[in-house]
């Protein structure tokens, strides 16, 4: 069954661009395009994507709103940013209000595509330049006051989720099969108290706790 997309993206050009792009892949269906977030949750009601692409930057209601507004409405769907900005606060926000991907508008138009295949799947998708400044600020000298009792592995599932792995690639990476790394995931959630792979993402970012 087809990934179902959702855009918003306020530059005609290239809204038009990416629609183009998500039309001619047979693995996606392209629910709709919009200039804003205004009516996101309208939208969203109404077509209910798998996958939404954001910009951030957006007339009338920007795409920190529309996450907001998606995350009201549903936390099981995905939401990728597309975005100009690469400072730490525009990643780490976005982050922390539930996207579950940050790519820069750099970006190739296949990885784009590979992007919204990988975040359907359970991926955490990030433009290289973003995931370094995500591991940058992860390592350094951690000065956090929580002690959340994670295993060594249970810290290396974390770590490969927030690199933006797959479940089937961290089992891949670890050297285990796909349904231990769901039981590591499922510890995890319940020791940080948390109840997405997005939040758990974003609280191990916020608190370096890796």
């Amino acid at each position: 069954m087809p990934i179902k997309v959702m855009l918003f993206e306020d530059n005609e050009k290239l809204r038009s661009g990416l629609s183009f792009l998500l039309e001619s892949t047979p693995e996606i269906v392209l629910l709709g395009a919009y200039e804003n977030c205004q009516d996101v949750d309208f939208h969203v009601k109404t077509l209910q994507p798998d996958v939404i692409l954001m910009d951030i930057d957006m007339p009338i209601a920007n795409g920190f709103m529309g996450i907001q507004a998606v995350r009201k409405l549903s936390k099981d769907i995905q939401i990728v940013m597309l975005t100009v900005f690469d400072s730490k606060e525009h990643i780490f926000e976005a982050l922390q209000l539930g996207a579950n991907g940050y790519l820069l508008k750099s970006t190739p138009p296949g990885q784009i595509v590979d992007a919204i295949l990988n975040v359907h799947q359970g991926g955490v998708p990030m433009t290289a330049s973003i995931a370094r400044k995500v591991l940058e600020f992860m390592s350094v000298k951690n000065t956090q006051t929580h002690d959340y009792q994670l295993t060594k592995r249970e810290k290396e599932v974390l770590e490969n989720l927030v690199k933006g792995l797959s479940y089937k690639m961290i089992a891949s990476q670890i050297g285990t099969g796909i349904d231990t790394v769901r039981a590591h995931i499922k510890h995890i959630y319940e020791k940080l108290h948390v109840h997405s792979q997005t939040e758990a993402v974003a609280k191990a970012i916020l608190e370096k706790i890796i």
